[in-house]
């Protein structure tokens, strides 16, 4: 198959990562990969074009020029820019919603809203335009306090504190940056560990992949800041039984459904953030795409052809497709950041040791704020630069992978955590 994947950062890596090493099972051939515009990581395995990912004629013209069989829109900004449709209206299969259906995560209201029409288990919320509300809404749910910026913010519109001011502050701050008509979704704090699930979905037929739990704060001990994430692990060995069927059957399946009632199919990923709390599963977010870095450990684990999954998906036929097989390895992945993240972090810095890295055995590298210069080969220009992921017999063995691909990577005052899935590996977790 020629594929063609819009994005630049470590989800998108790991799609193209597993796409390269897969064979087609039409023929045996290896695929003929694009990526539109990609990153130094991605230039491995795919042909790079200078396309803007957020300039949906321009991926569609591209996808046209090269006759590919399949386009793979990774990120949430081009999605909810409309990418996937013009890539549609122009002929081409597409894995990745409509403008409209990405709204689930292009706007929490309205991904409120489905979830209250659909009956889907989540945490009650005030949607707030003014600091004024927001000052009412607060003292109405207590701390800890949740204040979500109701639009895309790369992962970093979420406060969760117990510090009112803290969390005032940041409305203000969502209220700033959107100006008039902006929006601020304040929620009550749900307690209990979080999972992320992946479901792949046509518009009427939903099939979840393997869960994975993310680490979204800073620092050790989940203290710091919140960022996109800074490692994760898959699979859950605490999770309940049960639960992957639960979640598709409770909230997965009626969003699905209810969107096709309101007209907006959601066709692609539909990620479902979910809190394991005492008094039961309860929806944290939606996002309308592969989640980043839970996507690196997932998609390192699948050994069904993920090509086969998304062509069945952009076709709608995943009502047909083969029951999903997966590994029996664990993964870990851990991020690691450039100085600075998530407030301001340091760009231009060399980057050494990655081939040394992905030499390890069960190890492989990902590309997220990567970048070529004049001086050096690899420089870092993204707080989130490299995703390492380790695979082994257990979680154990796949942490100690991990680490030691960490541990070659050279970046001057960069950062990580060093506690990724340390508490699952100790048994630590478990749900309520």
């Amino acid at each position: 198959m020629k594929i063609l994947v819009v994005g630049t950062g470590a989800r998108e890596h790991a799609i193209v990562h597993a796409l390269a090493h897969e064979q087609d099972g039409a023929g045996g051939d290896a695929h003929e990969l694009h990526a539109a515009p990609g990153n130094p990581g991605i230039a491995e395995h795919a042909t790079l074009h200078g396309v803007d990912p957020l300039d949906g004629a321009a991926v569609a013209t591209l996808a046209g020029s090269l006759q590919v069989d399949l386009v793979v829109v990774g990120p949430e900004a081009p999605l909810v820019a409309g990418v996937a449709d013009d890539v549609r209206a122009a002929g081409v299969p597409v894995f990745g919603p409509s403008a409209a259906a990405a709204q689930l995560e292009g706007s929490k209201a309205f991904a409120k809203d489905v979830m209250a029409a659909a009956s889907v288990p989540t945490a009650m919320a005030h949607v707030c335009t003014s600091l004024d509300q927001v000052a009412e809404a607060l003292d109405a749910f207590g701390a800890p306090y949740v204040v979500k910026d109701d639009g895309l913010a790369a992962g970093k519109g979420v406060v969760v504190t117990s510090d009112r001011g803290e969390a005032l502050a940041h409305a203000a701050e969502c209220f700033e940056a959107r100006g008039a008509g902006g929006r601020v979704v304040i929620e009550e704090y749900l307690d209990g560990p979080e999972v992320s699930l992946f479901c792949v979905c046509d518009g009427e037929t939903v099939v979840p992949l393997s869960p994975a739990q993310d680490f979204k704060r800073a620092l050790d001990g989940d203290e710091g800041p919140n960022t996109g994430g800074m490692g994760a692990y898959s699979p859950l060995d605490w999770a309940p039984e049960g639960l992957v069927d639960e979640v598709v059957e409770r909230v997965a399946q009626p969003t699905v459904d209810e969107m096709a009632r309101r007209g907006t199919p959601f066709s692609g990923i539909l990620y479902v953030g979910l809190a394991l709390t005492s008094r039961g599963t309860r929806v944290v977010e939606f996002n309308a795409r592969f989640g980043d870095p839970e996507t690196q450990v997932v998609l390192s684990r699948l050994q069904t052809p993920l090509s086969a999954v998304m062509l069945t998906a952009a076709r709608g036929e995943l009502a047909g497709l083969p029951r999903l097989r997966w590994s029996d390895d664990v993964a870990v992945t851990v991020v690691v950041a450039a100085e600075g993240y998530p407030a301001s972090p340091r760009k231009g810095d060399p980057i050494t040791g990655v081939a040394e890295a992905e030499a390890l055995e069960g190890v492989h590298v990902l590309h997220a704020g990567t970048s070529v210069s004049p001086e050096h080969p690899l420089v870092s220009a993204g707080g989130r630069v490299l995703s390492v992921v380790g695979q082994g017999r257990d979680l154990d063995a796949a942490r100690e992978r991990a680490y030691a691909g960490v541990a070659l990577i050279g970046l001057a005052d960069s950062q990580h955590r060093t506690d990724i899935a340390a508490k699952a590996a100790a048994g630590e977790v478990a749900a309520p």
